[in-house]
């Protein structure tokens, strides 16, 4: 009998890991700042209501776009934090390589020293991925 052979397979090095703490990281700190973009539109949106003013004291023009604009940028930020989040477990698995990148580059769009470092440490482990 000739003994079973092993599929020779690259060593698991701690990149991966690192990059997916990063990743971890960085989407759990989008969530918390969407949080606060939402409730800033909130509170901009209902700002007439609560001051007790009406609507001739207080200028519409300027807090409708801005609760908006808010309200879209919290949505936006909620959405990389989503993807910073799946790409971090993703590369914790060393599993589907493209996603855990989607989520590192998603994490170093504001030029995050976290995503970046991310980002090189998921390149350098490519090989580690199935």
């Amino acid at each position: 009998m000739q003994p079973a052979q092993t599929e020779t397979s690259t060593p698991k090095t701690w990149k991966p890991t690192v990059a997916g703490i990063l990743e971890i990281i960085e989407g759990a700190g989008s969530l918390i700042g969407s949080l606060v973009l939402l409730l800033l539109a909130l509170i901009l949106a209902n700002a007439t209501s609560w001051a007790g003013l009406s609507e001739e004291d207080f200028d519409m023009l300027t807090v409708g776009p801005a609760a908006v604009f808010f309200l879209i940028l919290g949505i936006c930020v909620a959405v990389l934090g989503i993807l910073e989040l799946i790409g971090g477990v993703f590369a914790l698995n060393r599993r589907k390589w493209g996603l855990a990148l989607a989520g590192s580059i998603a994490a170093a769009l504001p030029l995050n020293v976290l995503g970046i470092l991310a980002i090189i440490f998921l390149a350098m482990s490519k090989d580690e991925f199935v």
